[in-house]
């Protein structure tokens, strides 16, 4: 069985099961969603046609994520003037997965179990990368017994830094005086310029 909805101005054919990528929906990951505007309802041959909506069906689904989709591109330009413009878009979206169908007498479960696990999350399991996890919040946790003998002892008993060497002292010139330019080392003569 599948049906033909409406949502975000546009049009999806489902069945129960499918994983959905929408614009976007308010709600929570797990929360249910239900799409009354259904416009066709489908089961092999047998089709049932709404004017503009089939009478009593839905679509029930799960909300997974709300995400930001594929970065899109805008480029303008104006030849020969110069005149060149780049922005990008990211338009928000919602993942769903589509749980039951129900209208014109009959219905459609999906018996499996929603993982709300977000796509990042997959993304970097695919390419078997870390994934930092939040943790759950909880009280402070004690300080090491290391940490705390650290903070304990004196500021005197920690090792100071070594002090920097002084530099050579360079002779400063008075006021008055030019300093002297390097001497240039003499050229060697040789035989043809002695004669």
């Amino acid at each position: 069985m599948y049906a033909v909805i409406k949502t975000g101005g546009k049009q999806y054919r489902v069945k129960a099961g499918d994983l959905l990528v929408v614009e976007k929906l308010d709600g929570e990951p797990g929360a249910n969603v239900a799409f009354g505007e259904v416009l066709m309802l489908g089961e092999g041959e047998a089709v049932t046609l709404g004017a503009p909506t089939v009478e009593g069906a839905s679509v029930s689904a799960t909300l997974i994520e709300t995400r930001k989709g594929e970065k899109v591109k805008i480029f303008k330009k104006i030849r020969r003037q110069g005149y060149r413009r780049t922005r990008g878009h990211r338009q928000t979206e919602s993942v769903l997965r589509v749980t039951a169908i129900e209208g014109a007498g009959k219905s459609e479960k999906w018996d499996g179990t929603v993982d709300l696990t977000p796509k990042a999350v997959l993304d970097a399991r695919a390419r078997n990368l870390k994934i930092d996890a939040p943790a759950p919040l909880a009280a402070p946790a004690a300080k090491p017994a290391k940490a705390a003998d650290a903070e304990a002892a004196p500021a005197e008993a920690k090792p100071a830094k070594k002090a920097a060497a002084p530099k050579a002292a360079a002779p400063k010139a008075e006021a008055g005086e030019k300093k002297a330019a390097p001497k240039k080392a003499a050229a060697k003569k040789t035989e043809k310029d002695a004669e």
